[in-house]
Parts: C-alpha cells; structure tokens; sequence
C-alpha cells in the first residue's frame, strides 16, 4: 500500500514537471499547454480637473436648448451644404481677349444634342477700335473665345484702314448668324455645321458713320473694295465661303475657323462685276413749261384734222386728172401686133 502510494506522487511529479518544458519533438507546440505569465495590473490615468473658468456645461446646452444650434455645430435635420466646385481656370485667349479689344462677357459652356456647343465661350457685343471707339455687332454673337478675337483682330487691323480710305468710320458689324446648333445649309440629319460648334459667323456688311455701308456682297459698290475684303478674310480664316460657292451664300458672307487635315484651307468667293446700266423704266417727268394736256390734246386733234383733209384734197386731184395714153411700141420692139386704122 506504501509502495503504491509512493509511485503516484513520482508520476504526478514527473507530469508538473513536464508542464514547464516542451517535448523536444514538439514542433508545433501541440504538447503539453504552456504555463501563462503572471497577469500585472496596470494603473489607468485620470483626467485632469475642470478649471474654474471654464463655461459650465448648461451654459454649453443653452444655444440647442433654445432651438438655434451652435455656430460651430449644424443642426441634425439641416442638409449638408453642396460643396462649390473648383473655379475653372481662364484660358490664355480670355486673358489676351481684355476690355480694350473686345466687349465679349464670358458665358457659360454649352452641351447641346449630339456634339453641339462648346466650350471657352463668349458674347462678343462690340469690338473696341484702337482709338477707343466702339464697333457694335448688332445682334450679338456667341462665339468661341478663339474665334471672337479673330474677328475684333480682323475688323481692328484690316476693316479700319479700308473704312479710312472711303472717308468714314466703322459703326456696326450686320451679324447674320453665330451659334445655332443645326447642321450645314441648315440640311436635317447632314454633316454638322461650324455654326453648332460656335465657331463661326456669318457677315452682310459693315456700316459706316457717314451713312454708307461696306456690302460685301453688292455689286454696286466698288470691285476693288470688295477685292480687298476678300484677301483679308482669306488670309486669315480657314473657310470662306461667299457669291458662286452655293445659292446658299449669295447674301452673306461664311467665316469659320475649322481645323482641318494638314491645314487645308477653302476661300470660295466670287467677286462679281457691277450690273450694267440699263435704261428706266418709267417714263421721264413732264416738264413744267409743258401745256396742261386737255390744250395739247385739242391742239394735236385739230393738227391731225388738217392733215386728214389735205389728204382727201390731194386724193382728189389724183382722181380728177385724165388717164395716161399707152404707151406706143417701141419701133424694132419685136411685136407682131397688127397697126389698127384710126377711123375718120
């Protein structure tokens, strides 16, 4: 019994043991539990104290209490203000396009049905001369910035010489057509036009303060003037389009500044010749010394009067005079007629 109890106490000493140290073949520490460390208390720290001159806390409460919340804090049924989006940047064409060339207020960007509109764009109401003078495009027209300031370039360096040497100044600029989202020659459902994409302008004339006005399609104004619009816009827009390009730009002329494949350029414009003079139609004025026309007309009657009876009178000593004796054969005429005897 001794014996037995003795051999319990060595095996359950041998297992306390074993507990401390893994089995050497224990790789992954699937043996025997390992003893946990003694767990050490840790002293969590306090706040510090209120001070004195603090607001107290029902002071704190007042503002919501009172149904106005706190500056700082928004009230809980208050929707979150929408974020304003960042300022778009100007391009470098609306910082070069200033007040001293051009009145074209900035407007908003256009997204219209299929690819019509565009963006960077103005409205360009007058251009201003370098002599700070105004020449106002009646109606305005929206535009492309690139576009506005190749017309206020235009009008600035080439139409003001031209309107100096006929003796006057540039006043207004006809706009016949900007911006209209259509397609070309306003055909539905063909090739989009220059126009829907704002960077076009359609042109009749340019008035002049004297009263006159630069038609670019008259053919009464000078052949040599209209010549010399025709090479200033050629040169300086990408298509023109003007008389003899269609039956669509007889009153007007196209300008736009569409990019095309290596830069390829259309100026159709037919300077035609000014009409002949032809004769009026009605006829010329009476004069003023001329009788009334109850008196030329009994006059014309009693003329005419006379004439008709110095006729009768002339026909009538035609008929009064003796008949003409036939005339006798020829001797060696060659006719066999028998002579007849003349009776006693």
């Amino acid at each position: 019994m001794v014996t037995a109890v003795l051999g319990l106490t060595v095996v359950l000493g041998d297992r306390a043991e074993a507990r401390n140290y893994a089995a050497p073949l224990d790789i992954f520490g699937l043996g025997t539990p390992r003893p946990r460390g003694s767990a050490h208390s840790t002293r969590i720290p306090l706040p510090k104290p209120r001070p004195e001159d603090a607001p107290k806390a029902a002071d704190e409460a007042a503002p919501e209490a009172d149904g106005k919340p706190s500056p700082d804090k928004p009230a809980a049924n208050k929707p979150a203000e929408a974020v304003p989006p960042p300022e778009k940047q100007l391009s470098a064409c609306r910082i070069a396009l200033t007040q001293e060339i051009a009145v074209a207020p900035s407007i908003p960007d256009i997204h219209g049905p299929g690819a019509c509109g565009g963006e960077d764009l103005v409205r360009l109401e007058a251009i201003v001369l370098p002599d700070k003078r105004k020449v106002a495009v009646k109606p305005a027209a929206i535009l492309r910035c690139t576009m506005a300031s190749a017309i206020a370039d235009w009008v600035r360096t080439d139409m003001v010489p031209l309107a100096t040497s006929l003796g006057s100044t540039i006043t207004d600029l006809d706009n016949f057509d900007s911006f209209e989202c259509r397609g070309r020659n306003r055909i539905v459902g063909g090739m989009l036009s220059e126009h829907a994409k704002a960077n076009a302008l359609d042109v009749r004339s340019l008035k002049l303060a004297n009263g006159q006005s630069i038609g670019l399609t008259d053919r009464t104004l000078s052949r040599d003037v209209r010549e010399r619009v025709l090479h200033s816009v050629c040169s300086r827009f990408s298509t023109v389009l003007g008389p003899g390009s269609d039956w669509y730009h007889e009153d007007h002329i196209h300008l736009d500044l569409a990019q095309r494949r290596n830069d390829y350029r259309i100026c159709q414009w037919n300077v035609w010749d000014p009409l002949p003079q032809v004769a009026p139609l009605l006829p010329a004025e009476r004069p003023e010394e001329a009788p009334p026309r109850e008196v030329a007309a009994k006059s014309e009657g009693a003329k005419d009067g006379a004439k008709d009876g110095a006729k009768d009178g002339a026909d009538e000593q035609e008929s009064a005079k003796p008949a003409a004796a036939p005339d006798k054969p020829a001797a060696g005429s060659g006719t066999n007629k028998p002579a007849t005897k003349k009776r006693r």
